[in-house]
């Protein structure tokens, strides 16, 4: 997958994010929820940014471990919302489940990867 594709697609990620979070109940554990979701999910958008500007092999494989770390708690945060009952169609959290599994999977083996080419120079 291309940096641009893959730029777009942690974008994407964070806007559907957003829509979802909108949806949560307006009280203190939903606008809690929320905003840690906001925060976690365009996290992973901004910061792939700054992987794909990473100038050497370390930043970018400390970079990529951030954005690994932020899909994660935006996942936590899909899991702690469903079981809290806070969206009514379980359908818009299992898509997004799934894409941050995708995306999870995606960003550890270019990690993997960067780490061998890093460990045979």
């Amino acid at each position: 997958m291309d940096k641009q594709t893959l730029i777009n697609r942690t974008k994407n990620f964070a806007h559907s994010c957003v829509r979802l979070s909108m949806k949560f109940p307006s009280n203190k554990l939903g606008n809690h929820i929320q905003g840690q979701l906001i925060r976690s999910s365009t996290s992973v958008a901004a910061n792939y940014r700054a992987v794909c500007l990473a100038q050497s092999g370390k930043s970018f494989i400390a970079k990529l471990s951030i954005v690994i770390k932020e899909v994660d708690e935006s996942n936590f945060w899909f899991d702690f919302a469903d079981n809290e009952n806070l969206i009514d169609n379980k359908e818009d959290i299992i898509k997004l489940l799934k894409e941050s599994s995708k995306l999870t999977a995606i960003l550890v083996s270019t990690r993997k990867t960067m780490q061998l080419k890093l460990n045979n120079k």
